[in-house]
């Protein structure tokens, strides 16, 4: 499965953006899927995780109250809605899929499947 991540572009301080990961001409409603990004120079970081059938949610700290992941199983699409955005948020996003739900947050580097990263830059 070949993901994609989508949406991302430069907003200002304060503003709003709504990320999209998909799998063009596939399917992955049975697979749990977490959103990441990484900044020039640091690790990637964990971000949201939602399970397969959008029951489950976990954010990390640094986005909570901020950012909701969300998905539409009948789309194939999971989105990562961004607001109240920050400089320190400026980052290449990624979302990743794997059958086990609590992999995205404790093995992301072991996850089955990762997607070609969307740049979000946030200008002060």
């Amino acid at each position: 499965v070949q993901l994609q991540a989508s949406g991302g572009g430069l907003v200002q301080a304060g503003g709003s953006l709504r990320l999209s990961c998909a799998a063009p001409g596939r399917s992955f409603n049975s697979y749990p899927v977490g959103w990441f990004r990484q900044a020039a120079g640091k690790e990637r970081e964990f971000l949201a995780a939602i399970s397969w059938k959008g029951v489950s949610t976990d954010y990390a700290d640094s986005v909570k109250g901020r950012f909701t992941i969300s998905r539409d199983n009948a789309k194939s699409t999971v989105y990562l809605q961004m607001n109240s955005l920050k400089p320190e948020d400026t980052a290449v996003y990624y979302c990743a899929a794997d059958r086990s739900y609590s992999r995205v947050r404790s093995d992301p580097e072991g996850m089955a499947y990762w997607g070609k990263g969307t740049q979000v830059t946030v200008s002060s």
